[in-house]
């Protein structure tokens, strides 16, 4: 077959079937063990897969995670000056890239045989603008009407569709980090932050139809601050300064019910609650099984030494 796409959109569909996930794990060893109930679906699926590998720690994380589920061969695209070089110690093979070179990022599956591959890790649009574009890249970007996450980072599946390689959500790998129903680090929240949790929840649910962004920032029922282009961590930095010198501020972060979790998995770990302690958001909404939490004890930690909590929509 030459187009495997919707072979394997089936086999994604029926990994986590059944698995009975608990609720969360906390150390990264538990989760890693938690997950022996599909990893041998996972591996007969994907014997090698690709990552084109962004900042922070999601790369490692997804790698560790597909190692320990029997992925057998790991080659990853890195990009200079933002994937964090450890990656190259816990992957099989490893080229590093310029982003905007997408001609060499996709040569480097092709070359290695990869026809299935994931995006982990923060890879900032704005970059494509930045750092050159190569020719191809240029020639994608000039076909979109609109130039914003969902529209560039679908072309760029779709360049890479055409050379055969498909792009799959890392879901079925990260689908012990994310916390489920019920689950809070830190104080439980006050009457009136409960209040504007829901309140910044319909917010949320508005902006994600807008394809706005995904977290809102509140405080006593007044809308602060909502994210744009700059990503989660800067509006929570944002909000948190309108909240003024007492703090308080309530942060809800949502993805749209139709979210393609290819290319961005909605995601918090230390660097997002050490914003908020210092910023004063106070409480950080997140939904239950969509997103991911990292570096889950040092979060932990930071959420309780900074008065922060840390909770999942209802």
């Amino acid at each position: 077959m030459n187009d495997l796409s919707g072979f394997m959109r089936m086999k994604l569909n029926t990994l986590t079937a059944g698995c009975g996930f608990p609720i969360f794990f906390r150390p990264m060893a538990l989760c890693i063990r938690a997950v022996p109930c599909y990893a041998r679906r996972v591996s007969e699926a994907f014997q090698s897969i690709g990552i084109i590998a962004g900042s922070r720690e999601l790369p490692l994380v997804f790698a560790r995670q597909a190692r320990a589920m029997g992925v057998r061969r790991i080659v990853a695209a890195a990009f200079e000056g933002e994937t964090d070089p450890a990656l190259a110690a816990l992957v099989d093979d490893i080229e590093w890239l310029r982003v905007g070179q997408l001609s060499r990022m996709i040569e480097t599956f092709t070359r290695r045989g990869v026809t299935h591959c994931v995006m982990a890790g923060q890879i900032a649009p704005r970059n494509l603008f930045d750092l050159r574009p190569d020719l191809r890249a240029m020639a994608m970007l000039l076909k979109l009407r609109e130039k914003n996450a969902h529209t560039i980072f679908g072309a760029i599946i779709e360049e890479m569709r055409k050379d055969g390689v498909d792009v799959v959500p890392a879901i079925p790998w990260l689908k012990p980090l994310m916390p489920g129903a019920g689950f809070r680090i830190g104080p439980k929240p006050t009457d009136v932050q409960r209040e504007d949790i829901a309140f910044g929840l319909r917010l949320a649910r508005e902006m994600s139809r807008l394809d706005i962004g995904q977290t809102v920032v509140v405080k006593d029922g007044t809308v602060l601050a909502v994210e744009g282009f700059e990503g989660t961590d800067r509006c929570l930095a944002r909000g948190g300064e309108l909240a003024g010198k007492a703090g308080g501020a309530v942060a809800v972060k949502l993805a749209k019910p139709d979210h393609d979790m290819r290319f961005d998995i909605p995601c918090i770990g230390a660097l997002t609650i050490e914003t908020c302690a210092k910023s004063g958001v106070t409480v950080l909404a997140v939904e239950p099984g969509r997103t991911l939490l990292l570096e889950q004890e040092r979060c932990e930690q930071l959420a309780h030494a900074g008065g922060v909590t840390v909770v999942t929509t209802d």
